[in-house]
């Protein structure tokens, strides 16, 4: 990690702020504590910037009515373009538990492409669709806004594009692996 290790003991009280907003939200629910890992450990450091970050990752990810395999899937592709450790880690096994087959996940990984069905389908072409061509063509937009209708459709275009910033955190700053988390991306 580029910066420097950070103990709950030294945060400053906007950054514990942004630290307890992490470990009381949905996140906690779901994973229990998180702690100062991940893109967090970054984001409390810069608490202006660190709580509305969070803030708008706990609704795109917890609130969003999109099922979890679609978002997953999602998650998953930008993790593998921008290969981001930590995120992919941590995403692959969130999606094999939503129901994600693995095998797919591991083309992804490996940079071949996926055959996901349905729901999945769509949400892989329009990740791919905005990260490769920075904008949706005609024949996806309209296939996804027919899945997933136009609130869902905003949901999973913001899912994207939070999940883009949190690689770019994610790689600009190095942030490891923890343990029990198996590399993804040894050689980057």
């Amino acid at each position: 990690m580029r910066l420097s290790k950070l103990n709950r003991d030294d945060l400053t009280a906007d950054q514990r702020a942004v630290l307890d907003a992490i470990q009381s939200g949905p996140r906690k629910s779901k994973h229990g504590a998180i702690g100062l890992v991940g893109p967090f450990g970054v984001w409390v450091r810069a608490p202006r910037v660190g709580l509305a970050t969070q803030a708008l990752g706990a609704a795109a990810r917890f609130d969003s009515r999109l099922p979890e395999n679609v978002k997953e899937v999602a998650i998953c592709t930008v993790g593998a373009f921008f290969r981001a450790k930590f995120e992919f880690a941590a995403h692959r096994e969130l999606a094999v538990a939503a129901g994600v087959d693995p095998e797919e996940i591991e083309k992804l990984r490996v940079g071949e492409l996926p055959s996901f069905n349905g729901a999945e389908d769509l949400s892989y072409r329009v990740a791919t669709s905005l990260l490769n061509l920075h904008r949706l063509d005609s024949n996806t937009y309209t296939g996804a806004l027919g899945q997933f209708g136009e609130e869902g459709l905003i949901e999973l275009v913001t899912i994207i594009g939070y999940y883009c910033m949190v690689a770019l955190t994610l790689n600009a700053f190095e942030v490891p692996l923890t343990s029990g988390m198996d590399d993804p991306f040894p050689d980057a």
